[in-house]
């Protein structure tokens, strides 16, 4: 029950149609749906629902985490109904995957070249090449209470010269919007958020390819041109190369750069396709998607029969491409950024 001004209120919306609250701060964690009215103040009748991981219950308000990482607060006061819900249904398009599975996965084919374990948190760094390797990967408890476990990572960072960044994920079961929450408490920086999306290995192996692909085991100085971060340093290369089994895929242009690149990482199962990159003098010829279903071809040769890959919310092109692909989203993910403090890179 919830208590509120020393009233307990039920609270759900129950199978005759009558509102009710059945969440209490004991259901922090869980994953909820709550309808509020926009404006109790005013005695109007219209409602908002929101679903998503309830971050925390404290003074009257609440906040619910959503999938896309956005946090919610309502005030206790505006609530009309509310109830624990099961977690979102398992994607039926594409392979079965855990975040923890992901998570791993993507953090092998992106490696930094110095880490650190901070109990089950791992520090990243790579001398600034991105965010991804430059960024504290919290799979679990880092063995310290959270402010001192921040204070660690921070100093870590600082002795590195870089701004600290926590990578979080929400969306899917495993995820943390707690650990969000908990940051934006405080007043940690959400710079950057993203999606990873999964997929069919076969069906992209399948496509007829509309160019000819070279495939290579090294980013040799064309690819590197096409390639769209500038003047990288050896630190940016090693991590270019990292990975269990990384492939580099080019269409050969009219130019000294490709007309288009490609990068995968292939992991058991798994293949990771990143770097896809193409001339804007030649796009909307079928170069991207040849790229990767060359890349996917040599990935099911080595046994993997799965994919993922990251892409920006607001990449509307790389969205189509990779939804008409078979892929799907899995999870958002989203990076923290240290208060006071600046940093770049993806």
């Amino acid at each position: 029950m919830i208590r509120t001004g020393g009233v307990n209120r039920p609270v759900e919306i129950s199978a005759t149609g009558r509102l009710e609250v059945r969440i209490t701060a004991a259901d922090v964690g869980k994953r909820v749906s709550v309808r509020r009215l926009d404006d109790p103040a005013r005695g109007g009748e219209k409602f908002t629902d929101t679903v998503g991981v309830l971050a925390s219950w404290d003074d009257g308000v609440l906040l619910i985490t959503r999938k896309t990482g956005e946090t919610v607060r309502i005030a206790e006061s505006s609530l009309v109904a509310g109830k624990v819900v099961p977690s979102a249904p398992a994607r039926r398009r594409g392979p079965a995957a855990s975040y923890q599975e992901l998570a791993r996965v993507s953090a092998r084919a992106w490696r930094p070249v110095e880490s650190e374990r901070l109990g089950d948190w791992e520090l990243r760094a790579a001398a600034g090449f991105t965010r991804r390797a430059n960024s504290v990967l919290p799979l679990g408890d880092p063995g310290l209470p959270l402010d001192e476990a921040l204070a660690a990572v921070r100093r870590w960072y600082g002795e590195r010269g870089l701004p600290a960044y926590v990578q979080t994920a929400t969306g899917a079961e495993g995820t943390q919007e707690l650990l969000c929450a908990e940051l934006e408490r405080r007043d940690w920086v959400r710079e950057v958020s993203a999606e990873l999306w999964i997929g069919a290995l076969a069906p992209l192996a399948d496509r007829e390819e509309q160019a000819e692909v070279v495939l290579s085991r090294t980013a040799d100085e064309a690819w590197l041109a096409r390639y769209r971060r500038k003047g990288l340093s050896e630190v940016a290369l090693t991590v270019l190369g990292s990975g269990p089994s990384v492939w580099f895929a080019s269409v050969p242009g009219p130019g000294d750069a490709p007309a288009a690149i490609g990068r995968c990482v292939v992991d058991g199962r798994w293949a990771g396709f990143a770097a896809v990159e193409v001339d804007p003098a030649m796009r909307r010829r079928g170069l991207a998607s040849a790229v990767m279903s060359a890349l996917a071809g040599r990935a099911l040769e080595e046994g993997a029969s799965a994919g993922w890959l990251q892409v920006e919310s607001d990449n509307a092109g790389a969205r189509a491409l990779y939804s008409g692909s078979g892929f799907s989203a899995h999870h958002a993910y989203h990076h923290y950024r240290e208060p006071g403090n600046s940093g770049s890179g993806r």
